[in-house]
């Protein structure tokens, strides 16, 4: 769930299990023009490298 918008379309997003971590917005989200609002759900891909980043795929609402 989004906690927070941050500039340059970065979200701050709360996983299930209560971490935090600093997402941006696909390109085809972007390209789209979808938008993301404080309290949406989202479905995310994040790098097994660096757990504390993530990309936001697809809003679930």
């Amino acid at each position: 769930m989004i906690t927070s918008v941050l500039a340059g379309t970065q979200f701050r997003v709360q996983l299930p299990s209560g971490h935090e971590v600093l997402a941006h917005i696909s390109g085809k989200m972007r390209k789209r023009f979808i938008r993301l609002v404080v309290g949406d759900r989202v479905k995310m891909e994040m790098s097994p490298y660096d757990v504390t980043k993530a990309r936001i795929t697809f809003r679930l609402g």
